[in-house]
């Protein structure tokens, strides 16, 4: 908890944060953890395309009623989880997923400001542990299939998920704010990555990282690519995406 602490508030020293994170313990556990969420989510994703289609077709009154209803009211806290639940039943993407929040509000402590100083520091242990995949063979992004072997690619979906959930719960209107300081972390530890790993690493693992930093961003209903670029400088991403089509 201490080692998280001092991450999240030396963002913007490397030397600190290199020193810090070798302290990190069960780094590993978290990413295959993180990775099985990820899974899941995307396969959900595509069932829930599969039902829209289906509804869209075979019950357009009800399915445009839905979909009127979730365009004009606007809510907050509990009460948009509610509308988010009802849009979930027939198919429809949400910010926040509600079956997440319903799973970890069971799981919630009974000392809100603790809880909620272990959520942020679990983004910040995510944020900081994204470099590890870069050991891994299989982090090779695939412009054909715009995917990874080894799956990583599902981390946006499990990262921009569980903030959204978990900071929903706390009901303080900082999802965005706390995805900001989970976007400045990650790209303060994978900019270190050309400086520490340049000559062990391939070069492809370090481009596929960079871009999964741009696919989280682009899959975030609370990020923009202007905060990725105001903390990840774009050339490094163009440079990725051309790098990645170049070998395809």
């Amino acid at each position: 908890m201490e080692v998280l602490t001092k991450l999240r508030t030396n963002f913007d020293k490397p030397l600190v944060m290199a020193e810090l994170f070798t302290q990190l313990k069960f780094i590993e556990n978290l990413l295959t953890r993180l990775n099985i969420i990820g899974v899941i989510i995307a396969f959900k994703g595509l069932t829930q395309e599969a039902l829209s289609d289906v509804l869209s077709q075979r019950v357009s009154f009800l399915y445009n009623a839905v979909v009127d209803f979730r365009e004009h009211v606007h809510t907050s806290g509990q009460d948009a989880v509610t509308v988010d639940m009802l849009a979930l039943s027939v198919g429809l993407p949400c910010n926040v997923d509600p079956a997440l929040c319903n799973a970890l509000q069971a799981e919630k402590e009974l000392d809100a400001e603790a809880d909620y100083n272990n959520s942020c520091l679990l983004m910040v242990f995510i944020a900081v542990s994204l470099r590890v995949l870069i050991r891994s063979e299989t982090t090779v992004y695939s412009p054909r299939l715009d995917a990874h072997p080894n799956n990583c690619h599902c981390f946006a979906n499990a990262i921009n998920a569980v903030a959204g959930a978990l900071f929903t719960l706390h009901r303080r209107g900082d999802v965005e704010e706390r995805l900001q300081e989970f976007l400045a972390l990650a790209s303060s530890s994978l900019l270190t990555l050309s400086h520490d790993t340049e000559k062990v690493v391939p070069s492809k693992a370090r481009e596929s990282l960079y871009l999964l930093l741009d696919q989280i961003v682009k899959e975030s209903p609370f990020l923009t690519q202007d905060l990725l670029e105001s903390c990840f400088p774009y050339v490094l991403l163009r440079n990725a995406y051309h790098a990645v089509l170049k070998r395809e």
